[in-house]
């Protein structure tokens, strides 16, 4: 059974950046990368606000993590947790390959995944016109044409952000009324470039070699329209990827891990949180980050307190 001080779940900007900084304090660091390594970032085709890079990919900018996460010893594994033993330390993480790993102090840093419609032409403009994050790419929609998908508080914030940015913002809601904070709605209604469509789903996403619009149906009468669109946002909410903690850590209603302030601990003495597994506003990159060298600088500070020996 393999053993290592920090095991880190999670090959995102939070899982490298623990990486990072735990391998610097000369602790044993191993990440799995899960089935998905880069995270929501390899879904970003430019990043132009994470700071030290211009115009790059979000694969290019995890590549760039990775590499330094290994050039400083994190050694990485190319595989997925799927079971979890948190009754005592070491705790105890069986991959998909079989491997059962024995780690002193862990650090969740799977990420959350984005809901998606799963309608026609979606999976071909993903990335290249179709959107989770208005402020990763909103600015790529400088006075054109946008859409968002949803009727919550993150369809809100998303047309807000982009109404400053874009020609015009059309909000397209399944509903008949927007279900987010109070104050954000009236922001919403009092924004002139903000179009609400209400009771309405998309159902297919159209265009050739470049997205030109959505094809939409009233939920009461079944009538079939056609928008014209640059851009679409999708903000019909995000999946927090902790199923395999339920039960084990604490969590609030919708799946993320409740962490303590400032240092990412979860419910169990050890264990530790990072990105957006955790973080339910924000879902920046750079904030991400942050938070796995939070969690590595706590892990540290954990193992090497008097009366927690390494094992």
């Amino acid at each position: 059974m393999p053993d290592t001080h920090v095991l880190i779940l999670g090959a995102g900007p939070a899982g490298y950046a623990a990486g990072i900084y735990a391998a610097r304090a000369g602790l044993t660091t191993t990440l799995l990368t899960g089935s998905t390594p880069g995270g929501q970032l390899m879904l970003t085709h430019e990043i132009e606000n994470y700071p030290g890079y211009t115009n790059i990919s979000g694969a290019d900018l995890m590549t760039t993590f990775q590499q330094q996460a290994q050039a400083v010893g994190t050694r990485i594994i190319m595989e997925r947790a799927e079971k979890a033993d948190l009754t005592k330390r070491p705790f105890h993480i069986t991959t998909n390959a079989g491997t059962v790993w024995a780690a002193d102090t862990l650090i969740i840093a799977t990420g959350a995944s984005p809901r998606w419609l799963h309608a026609p032409g979606e999976d071909t403009f993903r990335g290249k016109g179709i959107s989770v994050c208005a402020t990763c790419d909103g600015f790529f929609y400088r006075n054109k044409k946008v859409i968002i998908i949803g009727d919550g508080n993150t369809a809100a914030y998303e047309a807000l952000f982009l109404a400053k940015v874009a020609a015009s913002v059309t909000i397209i809601a399944r509903g008949n009324r927007l279900t987010g904070e109070h104050n954000l709605i009236q922001q919403v209604h009092q924004e002139p470039k903000i179009t609400i469509i209400w009771e309405t789903e998309v159902t297919a996403f159209l265009g050739t070699e470049k997205l030109t619009g959505v094809r939409c149906r009233h939920t009461q009468t079944g009538l079939e329209t056609t928008l014209d669109a640059d851009g679409v946002f999708e903000a019909i909410g995000h999946i927090p990827n902790t199923q395999l903690f339920t039960g084990q850590l604490a969590m609030d209603e919708n799946g993320y891990l409740m962490t303590q302030k400032y240092t990412g601990a979860t419910s169990i003495a050890g264990v530790f949180a990072a990105g957006d597994c955790q973080e339910v506003i924000h879902r920046q990159a750079i904030i991400a980050a942050g938070s796995g060298a939070i969690a590595a600088l706590s892990a540290e500070k954990f193992l090497t307190t008097p009366g927690t020996p390494l094992t």
